[in-house]
């Protein structure tokens, strides 16, 4: 993991880079600011204005570190209020910069993400990836063992959980389960009710950030060309012979939302299938075809967690919502429209 020191002094070139223009330029690490100190203060000259943007670096842009920054810029902001303040940070996803402009305060990180509104300056770069994904502190978090912990809390957000249900329901070990909700109550995304049972409290920040660490090519594909148009006939064909070959399955991507939530026209199937999709893609009578030929796709779940809060629609089943969702998110160009529409039509959070 970067150090603060090191974010800072790239935060600082970023800003440079970014405002060719400015004349004038002057930087101060640590500088006070009444009886508050800033990371850094940048002052500059736009033409003949005087700016001062006040910088607090975070190590992690984590959505919980950043309401923090919030607080504290805002603090800032009393002392100095003529000055621009900023939340810096190696990677600053969507759900933290939705509460940065939720608060009027600008950002930047190394990965190529900023908005900068002041005056008459708009620089705004949105949905560049992590580009340092190794200094993430959370991949542990959602690592596929660990990951079941958290499907389980997103699928039914409203519960209440005793430790030792929560472990059960995602078929890990209660030493697994305690270490996963302990990082959890670290970034405030659970929190414990006077009976000490673990409920979520921020389901939205945990979903964004999974779906930022997860796409659903981390299953192995396999393809196949159906000899006519999917259709929802075809989808109920699939489900019988999964069901007489006894595998579990659970339809996602497009076809899962076409049962959920209809939002565009069935182009393509993908369906979880567990184990191997050959005798199930012979009995419906499909050729393997590269990936980019096929209609349906059979995925082979990366862990059988995939398979916990499969819900029943029109006698089909389907992923768990918060699967279905995370799974949506990086599909293809319209992935992010028919998650959202999918969190907007059936989620709730």
């Amino acid at each position: 993991m970067l150090r603060s020191v090191e974010i800072r002094r790239q935060v600082a070139q970023r800003l440079r880079e970014l405002l060719p223009k400015a004349k004038g330029w002057e930087e101060s690490a640590d500088a006070k600011i009444g009886s508050q100190t800033a990371d850094l203060l940048v002052k500059f000259r736009l033409g003949e204005q005087e700016h001062a943007l006040v910088v607090e670096v975070s190590s992690l842009g984590q959505p919980r570190q950043i309401r923090a920054a919030v607080t504290r810029l805002g603090e800032v902001r009393r002392e100095l209020p003529g000055a621009h303040p900023v939340a810096a940070a190696v990677y600053i996803g969507p759900q933290s910069a939705r509460i940065l402009k939720g608060n009027n305060l600008g950002f930047i990180d190394l990965s190529g993400n900023c908005y900068l509104a002041f005056d008459n300056v708009l620089i705004e770069k949105e949905g560049k990836r992590n580009v340092r994904p190794s200094t993430r502190p959370l991949r542990s978090l959602f690592a596929p063992r660990a990951t079941r912990v958290v499907r389980v809390l997103l699928a039914e957000p409203g519960r209440a959980w005793r430790l030792e249900e929560l472990a059960k329901a995602a078929e890990v070990s209660l030493g697994h389960a305690h270490n996963v909700v302990k990082r959890l109550e670290e970034l405030a995304w659970v929190e414990r009710d006077d009976s000490q049972r673990i409920r979520l409290a921020k389901a939205a920040d945990l979903l964004e950030s999974w779906c930022e660490s997860y796409t659903w090519r981390a299953n192995d594909v396999a393809s196949f060309l159906a000899p006519e148009r999917v259709t929802r006939r075809f989808m109920a064909e699939v489900g019988r012979a999964a069901g007489a070959a006894g595998r579990r399955y659970a339809f996602t991507l497009s076809a899962g939302q076409a049962l959920v939530a209809p939002h565009t026209r069935l182009a393509a199937v993908h369906c979880y299938l567990e184990g191997d999709p050959a005798p199930v893609a012979a009995a419906l009578g499909l050729r393997p075809v590269a990936a980019a030929d096929g209609n349906v796709h059979f995925l082979a779940p990366y862990d059988p967690g995939v398979f916990y809060g499969v819900l029943e629609k029109g006698g089909l089943k389907v992923a768990s919502l918060p699967q279905l969702y995370a799974d949506l998110v990086h599909h293809e160009r319209r992935g992010r429209e028919q998650a959202e529409h999918l969190r907007r039509e059936a989620m709730g959070y």
